[in-house]
């Protein structure tokens, strides 16, 4: 050690050398509990509150009636629940939701992924091009998408008709029919959402490393081999995703039957969000209350048979 170093040493600290402090624990919890507090009091007036009077809702008679006086609501337990099942429109709902998700979300993501497999293989040139067009419905709104697909479902001067009658064909009343509006809705809807699924699958496809093909073509894997025992299984936390998210959003089906048949015909297109939004507008808020219960219960319900069916296996 050299004499400047060993005089370095010795001299003492000046009192703005020592270094700071950390403020208590105490203090640091008080810092992050005063940013975190907007947050936290917006969730729980606009959340946490609404959730837990929705359930108290649910097993109470509550109605518009009541809303002067809340004291005169009686608690009904599970009276509302045992109604719902025996409500032939609820029942009604619950089979064209039903149906609406077990035929929507295969179509929808065998669509989402077609697409994104053909966009991955360099088949198809101007591929961007075709990532706006596909994805331009998911942004589009409702009620425009709604307009047109009533044009060209329309059965006198529909575009659909117009074209089957050019082969001898007489088409129906796609969305006056009783056997024909719930899957003209069905179509529309895997229309309208399977672009944001090829995004996320055509993403999940790009990761996929090129030399596990490249293995499996040496090894004498045709295309439809590669696919189903390289592609499925590692794009499996993608598909996931999709059906998790697309089954969602098909169990809570509200616009589309809303702006384009108003359930109808003779409820066949009602959905139990739908019909749900008709209870609380005739001021049945606690019969509306527990079907939306049903309703949270089913999508998770849904959710975990998801997991189960496509979740990473050991």
């Amino acid at each position: 050690m050299t004499a400047v170093d060993v005089k370095s040493a010795a001299a003492p600290r000046k009192v703005g050398d020592r270094p700071a402090k950390r403020p208590p624990r105490w203090r640091r919890a008080v810092t992050g509990w005063a940013f975190a507090t907007p947050f936290t009091a917006l969730f729980l007036v606009f959340m946490a509150l609404p959730v837990v009077a929705s359930l108290a809702m649910s097993v109470t008679d509550l109605r518009s009636t009541d809303l002067r006086n809340p004291l005169a609501v009686n608690f009904v337990g599970l009276d509302n629940y045992a109604r719902l099942f025996g409500d032939e429109l609820f029942v009604r709902s619950a089979v064209n939701t039903l149906v609406f998700v077990v035929v929507g979300v295969p179509l929808t993501m065998v669509l989402a992924l077609a697409a994104a497999s053909a966009l991955n293989s360099g088949l198809i040139r101007f591929r961007a091009l075709f990532r706006v067009g596909f994805y331009l419905p998911v942004v589009t709104s409702i009620v425009a998408i709604a307009v047109v697909w009533r044009f060209l479902l329309d059965p006198e001067a529909g575009l659909v008709n117009n074209l089957l009658r050019l082969v001898g064909v007489d088409g129906p009343a796609w969305l006056g029919d009783t056997s024909t509006a719930l899957p003209s809705l069905i179509v529309m809807a895997a229309w309208r959402n399977f672009g944001f699924l090829m995004v996320i699958f055509l993403a999940g496809l790009q990761g996929i490393p090129q030399h596990l093909y490249e293995a499996a073509t040496l090894d004498g894997a045709g295309r439809w081999q590669q696919f189903r025992n390289v592609t499925v299984p590692l794009l499996r936390p993608t598909l996931l995703f999709g059906a998790v998210v697309t089954g969602i959003g098909f169990l809570q089906v509200f616009e589309e039957p809303f702006v384009m048949t108003q359930g109808g015909p003779l409820s066949s297109t009602l959905s139990v969000s739908y019909h749900i939004y008709n209870q609380f507008g005739f001021g049945n808020y606690g019969y509306a209350a527990a079907a939306s219960y049903v309703l949270f219960v089913a999508i998770v319900a849904l959710s975990v048979l998801q997991f189960r069916l496509l979740g990473e296996r050991d």
